[in-house]
């Protein structure tokens, strides 16, 4: 896997291009992917916009229909009633594609102007199936925004290091139409850990191999409230659950109550002391002062979410080209 800054400037490589996006109750979301996407500097005749409404109950289909109509770049409206699930949304737009390359983000993300640019450049090299590029935090306020931005939780950098094997998210995300041919396409029925299982199955199959593609960027916001951010962590522990079911990866130890203990006494005692000198002297901030109880929650979420899951049958099933 290549982790090399890839250099756009003389970039001379456009191949016709489809960009999948699922989208689920996006109507506030919308109206800025939709100036990211007209931003691009890609060449527009070289990409069609897939946007995909997943059964939504607000006014997406119509801002979807409008979009299509007026904007100056080629989005084509789908709709997938049947299955409430992103990676069943993504594979109708895999079907519709027209294109070789199939990229991918989420209605939620802002694009960088030069992200499908950077993001389909390493394509030029035949052997190459997948690209990753970089999620990158939008700028938060919260106290919870700022720790999830310290700890750079949305970054490609923890998937593409995964133990087991590298794999990238669906937020930025390119793969050769080839590679769904022969792989097979989404699990349609599976809600959390369809990007991992999609990135392995190809690469284990030896179809090609991927790529992290550091300047093709999209940003995307951070979980703002203990609600929301318990939420993300629960799904990343169902994640650990059905890929552990499909693949076979270590699930997650539960943290002990003496090492809970052990780690909240070290807090109170060493880090509090430590950071409060540092705040008064603006070396340190709030976040230093919360991180280790911030991270003994998220850890418990996600080991709740691991435990309590449980693969549904439907959810082993592949859809085919």
């Amino acid at each position: 896997m290549n982790h090399q800054p890839l250099d756009t400037t003389t970039n001379t490589f456009f191949p016709h291009v489809s960009v999948v996006v699922p989208i689920y109750n996006g109507e506030f979301d919308l109206p800025d992917l939709i100036s990211c996407l007209l931003a691009q500097t890609y060449p527009k005749q070289q990409v069609e916009y897939l946007l995909v409404d997943n059964n939504s109950s607000d006014r997406t289909r119509t801002f979807l229909e409008t979009a299509a109509e007026h904007c100056p770049i080629t989005i084509r409206t789908l709709s997938e009633n049947e299955i409430q699930s992103s990676y069943a949304a993504r594979n109708t737009g895999i079907r519709a594609a027209k294109s070789e390359i199939i990229a991918f983000t989420d209605a939620d993300c802002r694009p960088q102007h030069q992200w499908l640019e950077a993001l389909v450049q390493p394509f030029v090299k035949q052997d190459v199936t997948i690209v990753a590029g970089e999620i990158a935090a939008l700028p938060g306020k919260t106290l919870l925004e700022q720790y999830a931005d310290r700890q750079d939780t949305l970054s490609q950098k923890h998937t593409l290091a995964h133990k087991f094997c590298p794999y990238g998210q669906t937020a930025n995300l390119a793969i050769r139409r080839i590679a769904f041919e022969k792989a097979g396409l989404f699990r349609p029925y599976l809600t959390t850990g369809g990007d991992a299982d999609m990135c392995w199955r190809i690469l284990r199959e030896n179809i090609g191999r991927l790529e992290f593609s550091p300047r093709a960027i999209v940003q995307h916001r951070h979980r703002a409230t203990l609600k929301e951010l318990e939420s993300q962590w629960r799904r990343y522990g169902r994640s650990n659950r059905y890929l552990h079911e499909l693949h076979g990866i270590e699930l997650m130890r539960e943290t002990t109550a003496k090492e809970y203990g052990y780690l909240l006494l070290r807090w109170l005692l060493k880090e509090i002391p430590k950071n409060s000198f540092q705040a008064i002297a603006r070396k340190a901030s709030l976040v230093d002062l919360l991180s280790t109880p911030i991270g003994l929650f998220t850890s418990r979420a996600r080991y709740s979410g691991q435990k309590d899951a449980q693969l549904p049958e439907k959810a082993k099933i592949i859809d085919w080209l």
